[in-house]
């Protein structure tokens, strides 16, 4: 695991407790045994520590034609050579196996963390705001309890050790942020700056696993869809200058982008998403973001999961 630098964190004016306050609540919430969650070294033991496990037991991938194109290390094309072409519309909200155990050893891409990271490296602090560590992501909190309209979307991240052996980076703690269902960013874009939904932190369980609940982020203009993050070494180094282990990008399938962009609400969207590719996309554009690429099941009634490895 190589540490990135970060620039420092500037205070959040609107809160004053903060990530530390959070910090001493998951401590003592662990003490009562709440964040114990049954069966984890059962669900270790199902799959590979380079997955995540579905409840088809096979692996599938809704970006079969997308992966048609990438190269063989591709963990979607990897599927897409043992199953079927589907739709996602067809699969489970169940995200299933991304890339295979042989191929955890390449670490995820770094990335830009973009203009709009909220991490007090370009403006605003997030970080330092009482409540940011939660699983849905969905609404605001603090000042305000917007909730961000769209398509269920959940988000699983398997954190892996590089350094050794592609272990379960049990313990990381990763943040996670996005645009909304109209491309625009909390706390950065006019009308939404005291508006902080869509981001959020998680702690890896033993399984090196973080999970997000949060709604189908739209297109804007020069991006393919995504879906931002950061990992940090650990919980209590989340805001500290220069523990960041990783800053990289989700990019979500085609298949699903256009599934969900062709619903209401995501008429800009729709607009937007044909005009980048994956191959012209000033992030993923380099390699196709063939390790970038999440696994996805859904469909638009059901709601929809992404699954993606992270090796660091």
């Amino acid at each position: 695991m190589t540490k990135m630098p970060q620039p420092p964190h500037e205070p959040h004016p609107n809160h004053d407790r903060g990530l530390e306050f959070d910090l001493s609540t998951l401590v003592s919430r662990r003490s009562l045994g709440m964040f114990l969650g049954a069966g984890t070294a059962a669900a270790l033991a199902a799959c590979s520590p380079g997955g995540i496990s579905g409840t088809g037991g096979s692996p599938t991938s809704a970006a079969a034609t997308s992966a048609a194109t990438a190269p063989a290390t591709s963990a979607a094309s990897t599927s897409a050579a043992t199953a079927p072409a589907t739709s996602a519309a067809s699969t489970s909200a169940t995200p299933t196996l991304t890339r295979a155990i042989a191929e955890c050893g390449v670490e995820i891409p770094q990335e830009t963390a973009g203009p709009f990271p909220g991490d007090g490296s370009n403006g605003p602090n997030v970080l330092e705001a009482s409540g940011v560590v939660r699983q849905d992501i969905t609404s605001s909190f603090g000042t305000s309890t917007s909730t961000a309209e769209g398509v269920p979307l959940t988000v699983t991240l398997t954190l892996l050790d590089n350094a050794n052996g592609c272990s379960p980076l049990a313990g990381a703690a990763v943040y996670a942020w996005h645009c909304d269902r109209e491309g625009k960013y909390s706390m950065y874009d006019s009308g939404l700056q005291n508006e902080n939904y869509l981001r959020g932190v998680q702690e890896a369980d033993a399984n090196g696993q973080v999970t997000f609940k949060t709604i189908y982020p739209g297109a804007y203009n020069g991006r393919w869809p995504h879906i931002h993050f950061e990992v940090f070494e650990s919980m209590n180094n989340a805001t500290a200058a220069g523990q960041v282990l990783a800053v990289s990008q989700i990019a979500l399938t085609e298949a699903a982008c256009k599934e969900v962009y062709a619903s209401a609400g995501y008429e800009s969207s729709a607009q937007n998403f044909p005009r980048t590719t994956l191959k012209s996309d000033n992030v993923f554009g380099d390699d196709g973001g063939i390790y970038q690429l999440a696994t996805m099941t859904g469909s638009v009634a059901a709601g929809y999961a992404a699954g993606l490895n992270v090796t660091v």
